[in-house]
């Protein structure tokens, strides 16, 4: 009913939803690698398209942000064995919160099998009847840790230079898209100016902007025909771009107002990456998020700095928002 409800938007992406077991790491929040989760997200998008929806599922793992509560009392995993450091930091864990623990680095074998695991729960979502998958590589869970110089330390592939520690957001956006198939199914979600979850690298332009570019790989030939909603309501466009990826969404932070959020951790040279440098490196659909109003948001898919702009807790508690 929740996603029905929201069913007006141009394109619904759901909560964070775990890959496997391994990737829990909030308590009660979705899944998507069993055969009664992917029956039951079925049951989701059937009522989604009968009410005219497009939807598609956000696919995470946790990482260091788990709890040793979640897996029989093995630590949670990450790039590099660097725990979060912001004072008071807990996890949301089935005994209520708990303080952050110092993960376990993955071996070079589990990174390849998280990859796996995010292929399989592309297929489940295929079969569930979504209209793509986002691949969400933002706020300090796994993938954005291996992107990032502040949590990756590693020696192996996966880390010790820009290109190394893209790798696995490379891969697993790969394999995604060789599970769904379809060009325009695949989404990746990044926050390069995000703090959440004690987040932020010095490097974090030089990262974020040559994983756009190398997202530009996965543009392929065919054209992509991608539903556009004005951000106003009134109408509704088809936007045709070149390309494999469905989008790349960036929660670029740099307007909102929240003062307990913290969007921006002020590192490198002081100022936040916008969409209009997204723009001069990657030409395929961007999205950008956080703390947009309806003004900002018109203004910015008007200038060109992004196709669509996603709205979060506005959308919450507001299931008619589109419509007022």
């Amino acid at each position: 009913e929740y996603y029905s409800q929201r069913a007006g938007a141009g394109l619904l992406i759901t909560e964070a939803t775990a890959v496997s077991e391994g990737a829990n790491g909030w308590n009660d929040s979705p899944g998507i690698y069993t055969d009664e989760m992917e029956r039951a997200w079925a049951n989701v998008t059937d009522k989604v398209h009968r009410a005219g929806g497009v939807i598609f599922v956000q696919l995470w793992h946790t990482g260091r942000t788990s709890h040793s509560s979640f897996h029989d009392g093995r630590r949670a995993v990450s790039a590099s064995a660097v725990k979060i450091g912001t004072p008071g930091a807990h996890a949301h864990t089935p005994r209520g919160k708990e303080r952050c623990e110092t993960p376990r680095a993955l071996r070079t074998d589990e990174v390849r099998e998280v990859v796996n695991e995010f292929r399989a729960a592309t297929a489940r979502a295929k079969r569930a009847g979504f209209d793509g998958v986002e691949v969400h590589a933002a706020s300090g869970f796994l993938l954005d840790c291996f992107l990032q110089s502040r949590t990756n330390l590693r020696a192996d592939e996966y880390g010790g230079s820009v290109a190394a520690r893209c790798r696995l957001v490379e891969e697993v956006v790969a394999a995604c898209s060789e599970e769904w198939g379809n060009p325009g199914g695949v989404g990746v979600r990044i926050s390069p100016n995000g703090s959440y979850n004690d987040m932020g690298s010095p490097d974090f332009r030089e990262q974020f902007l040559f994983l756009a570019e190398r997202l530009e790989k996965f543009k392929e030939t065919q054209l992509c025909e991608f539903q556009i909603e004005q951000v106003g309501g009134e109408a509704t466009e088809k936007g045709k771009r070149k390309g494999g990826l469905a989008y790349l969404a960036v929660v670029d932070g740099e307007k909102d107002t929240d003062a307990a959020f913290k969007p921006f951790h002020g590192l490198g040279n002081g100022t936040p990456l916008t969409m209009s440098e997204f723009r001069q490196v990657f030409t395929g659909n961007l999205m950008a998020n956080c703390g947009y109003s309806q003004d900002s948001a018109e203004a910015a898919v008007q200038s060109g700095q992004c196709d669509l702009v996603a709205f979060g807790r506005l959308f919450l508690s507001n299931p008619d928002l589109v419509e007022r």
